[in-house]
């Protein structure tokens, strides 16, 4: 029987900042990206859909402390040079150091604080030439996502998203993170966010029925789960099969 989607609340979204515990669940975090390898399948996405197009612009959504993107930013400036991030979450958390970083990439970078919705809303604020978020877009209930992938269908010409492949092996190797040192906010919203993941065609069914638009939505390794929405021509299937040595 299918694991059906479940949304639960989780507690690093709940702690302050700066509460010792949300600290570590953040250190957490980046480690268990880097088992789920999403930096690499990012990266790999946007230059497959950006299909030799350059950006100039990427919004991330949901940023957190910004270390995600910066290690994206790292693989993809030496194809895209000259690109303004811009971070947003709920609070502004990005540190010095990672600014720092994204500018030796001659990466322009920009912090924005707002809700989501407010945001992704504001007629005032510029159209972006991409869109992504990582383990974000799973907090959200259809109708949710629903209005929020029709806000990114006017804004982008390219949006990606990696989030938590939701299946019951999951959710019980989510519950073993202890082994690798894991916190006790990190294991429990782990579990939530496999629970509250997705499998299928789940997204690309929330996309909103525009012509022009190319969906692809699949799983990537063991534990994630991709979605690319890209407007325009077809991606160059002969150059992209060859960016995954490359990366």
């Amino acid at each position: 029987m299918p694991l059906l989607r479940k949304l639960e609340p989780e507690w690093l979204d709940q702690l302050p900042e700066d509460d010792p515990r949300a600290v570590r669940s953040r250190r957490d975090l980046r480690r268990i990206n880097a088992w789920m390898r999403n930096a690499r399948s990012m990266a790999f996405t946007l230059l497959k859909y950006a299909a030799g197009r350059q950006p100039e612009s990427i919004v991330d959504l949901g940023s957190g402390d910004g270390r995600f993107m910066l290690q994206v930013a790292q693989l993809l400036a030496p194809r895209w040079p000259h690109v303004k991030i811009i971070l947003h979450d709920r609070q502004n958390i990005v540190s010095r150091v990672t600014r720092e970083g994204f500018a030796a990439l001659r990466w322009e970078v920009e912090t924005i604080s707002a809700d989501i919705f407010d945001f992704m809303a504001d007629t005032r604020s510029p159209r972006f030439d991409v869109i992504t978020s990582n383990l974000f877009l799973h907090h959200f209930t259809d109708e949710q996502l629903a209005r929020l992938l029709a806000q990114a269908a006017k804004r982008a010409w390219l949006v990606v998203a990696c989030e938590p492949r939701r299946a019951k092996y999951v959710v019980r190797f989510s519950r073993l993170l202890w082994v690798i040192g894991c916190n006790d906010v990190s294991i429990h919203d782990a579990v939530v966010s496999a629970r509250a993941g997705f499998n299928g065609k789940e997204l690309s069914a929330l996309w909103p029925r525009q012509e022009r638009w190319e969906l692809d939505e699949r799983p990537v390794g063991f534990f994630t789960h991709c979605f690319a929405a890209h407007r325009g021509t077809q991606a160059d299937q002969d150059a992209s099969t060859s960016l995954r040595s490359q990366i």
